[in-house]
């Protein structure tokens, strides 16, 4: 008689046994601890490597129109050597010198477009007006910077149509081939749209926060830990620990840092935000990214903002739905929170 075969356990056990070397609470120095997560995460993202391709942004406005409410403009501008990033900036027309900017971020949908309220293709219908992040933004009195991310919409490679998954796991792939991560690459583009906001005299720089969805809240997680710029964080469906989501769990290629659970666990990051504000958004029935994952993680990001006497700048907001964007309860959560900061 066969046995029966279990294709995951040596990886479900090792999941289950493995302690990240930098798992928060190892070290009695805080700092040093800091200090070397902060390094051993940006070595595994390829950020190192990504930095070394900087270039001139080379920033083009395409075009500069008048809608309902707002001036949208479109620009793009060079990341690094041979990438040239797509963006919309929505500016509200109610007359003021500044406003705060809000980068808004898609997920694994069919591309940035969505973000300004445009349908493309027929499941773009499915999704409005509930996906029009940058809409939502300037709705609620801010300036909206909406990002094509790597692998996806317009930037999505042809190469890819090979692939019956298509999306962003060809790309995925070959930054690993190249020693990155597609996850290191769209927050290295983050970080360089950030640069590129200093072109648009509207923007507040002192007053910058971000948000997405799903993959866009995964990259607003990870582009705060990198760039201390962004004073607010508000990823949605996004957060949990790895043991019980993408370790667990068939996600796309993109989510994955190489060796990462061999030195952190994705709430260990945090010490790279705090003592800025962080909100995460969390849905109740998310199969993907399991609340009881997030809440458990949840708890680890607490510890780390109380040792930065700083407990009120994070919170965890749980929603009724499962992977989905609850725009009412995450722009509640905006307003709330900028309002504690004088925004």
């Amino acid at each position: 008689m066969h046995k029966t075969i279990n294709a995951e356990l040596s990886h479900d056990l090792l999941t289950q046994k493995m302690q990240p070397k930098f798992a928060y609470g190892v070290s009695s120095n805080y700092e040093e601890w800091k200090k070397q997560i902060k390094e051993k995460f940006i070595e595994l993202t390829g950020l190192d490597e990504i930095a070394k391709n900087d270039c001139p942004l080379n920033l083009q406005i395409e075009s500069k129109e008048q809608k309902d409410g707002y001036t949208r403009i479109r620009f793009t501008f060079d990341s690094e050597v041979g990438e040239r990033v797509p963006c919309y900036l929505l500016i509200p027309n109610t007359n003021k010198d500044k406003y705060p900017v809000v980068i808004t971020l898609q997920g694994h949908s069919t591309g940035f477009h969505n973000s300004i309220g445009e349908e493309k293709y027929e499941w773009d219908k499915t999704y409005q007006p509930r996906g029009a992040f940058a809409l939502q933004a300037v709705e609620n009195g801010f300036i909206a910077l909406a990002i094509e991310q790597r692998g996806m919409g317009i930037r999505k490679t042809q190469r890819a149509d090979r692939l019956p998954e298509n999306m962003c796991q060809y790309a995925s792939r070959v930054a690993l081939g190249l020693g990155r991560t597609i996850l290191g690459e769209r927050v290295w583009d983050v970080h360089k749209a950030i640069d590129a906001l200093a072109y648009f005299t509207k923007c507040d720089l002192d007053k910058i926060l971000i948000t997405g969805n799903s993959g866009g809240g995964t990259v607003s997680y990870y582009a705060t830990c990198y760039d201390e710029r962004i004073k607010l964080s508000v990823p949605s469906c996004s957060f949990c620990s790895y043991k019980e989501s993408i370790l667990s769990t068939a996600h796309c290629a993109c989510n994955y840092i190489p060796f990462m659970y061999k030195y952190f666990d994705m709430q260990d990051l945090a010490c790279m935000i705090a003592p800025r504000k962080l909100v995460v958004v969390a849905g109740e029935k998310d199969d993907i990214f399991p609340i009881d994952g997030v809440r458990r993680g949840f708890e680890t990001i607490k510890q780390i903002y109380t040792k930065n006497g700083v407990e009120e700048n994070c919170c965890l907001i749980e929603t009724p739905k499962a992977h989905w964007w609850c725009s009412d309860i995450v722009w509640k959560a905006i307003q709330r929170e900028t309002k504690k900061i004088g925004w």
